[in-house]
């Protein structure tokens, strides 16, 4: 006996699977296109939404630098104001005394910094290259 023949219900089962698959490739056919355009308005979306978002934080910073130059410039004022009326203190009031304490003072806030002293006379550095005696030129000769 041949077993090798085949039934009505395997037939249709083959032409079946076969169908389906040709079904399932004909509307891939047809639905990626749509697909890829979806697919890009995502895109197009996410990108318009992260390019709104970077936006408002540029504004924000923005907003955020302009409060700081606010409150640097209040600083800056009270800072005026404050030295303005040290100096009305102190006006009429300094003496030579208090100008070196003022000095040592600024002297002790250098930390281990090298500090050079020069010699001054009316607060001007003395230059011994001046007080030198005028020595002729060397006489040329011929």
């Amino acid at each position: 006996m041949n077993n090798s023949k085949l039934e009505p219900k395997q037939i249709w089962a083959v032409a079946g699977i076969v169908a389906a698959i040709f079904l399932f490739i004909g509307a891939f056919a047809f639905i990626r296109p749509w697909y890829n355009v979806w697919s890009q308005e995502m895109e197009g979306k996410a990108e318009f939404a992260k390019a709104e978002q970077n936006r408002k934080i540029k504004i924000e910073e923005a907003k955020a630098n302009l409060e700081a130059e606010k409150l640097n410039a209040q600083a800056e004022v009270e800072r005026a104001k404050g030295a303005a009326e040290a100096i009305r203190i102190e006006n009429g009031s300094i003496t030579p005394t208090y100008i070196q304490y003022l000095w040592v003072r600024q002297q002790s806030d250098l930390g281990n910094k090298t500090v050079i002293y020069v010699p001054t006379e009316t607060n001007l550095p003395i230059l011994e290259a001046n007080r030198m005696p005028n020595v002729p030129a060397p006489a040329e000769s011929k």
